[in-house]
């Protein structure tokens, strides 16, 4: 399996703070699916940005963006996410977003999206590091049969 993980931050893409939240979701995937191929990378924030960092990943099997879901002028990794998918996956996002909001009521202002390009899933997390750590923790043991699924089989 082949997993990209996009964090989304104009702060972190420019040296102001250290990127945290796409190491946590790197650290939960190689502990949860060995043997994973995994690529990180970090952008600003803007849809053209991140509409740009998805498309340089067209072999990953799922992209994974933390970062840029909020209500922000310039969180727009969801509208960037929709443009670039052929579908939405909006179980997976209503149900990252129910588990997060038995975490925490901040869990509301997260606009996260899902969808596939083709047999690729994309599915936005929240930018801490917390909610992004927790997200990869529940979506993990999915993975594999979403692959599969994906590919016509596993059902």
């Amino acid at each position: 399996m082949r997993i990209a993980v996009i964090t989304v931050s104009d702060r972190a893409s420019t040296g102001v703070y250290a990127d945290r939240s796409g190491p946590a979701v790197l650290q939960v995937l190689r502990a949860a699916l060995p043997g994973a191929e995994l690529e990180s990378e970090v952008v600003p924030d803007g849809e053209d940005s991140v509409g740009a960092a998805l498309a340089r990943h067209p072999d990953a099997d799922w992209i994974l963006t933390t970062g840029g879901t909020g209500p922000a002028p310039r969180d727009q990794t969801p509208e960037a996410t929709r443009a670039y998918c052929d579908r939405a996956m909006s179980g997976i996002a209503d149900w990252l977003r129910a588990r997060s909001l038995e975490e925490t009521p901040n869990a509301v202002f997260s606009r996260g999206e899902a969808g596939m390009k083709g047999r690729q899933y994309v599915v936005n997390f929240p930018g801490s590091e917390k909610a992004a750590r927790f997200c990869a923790s529940v979506l993990a043991p999915l993975m594999e049969h979403g692959l599969e699924m994906a590919h016509g089989e596993g059902h």
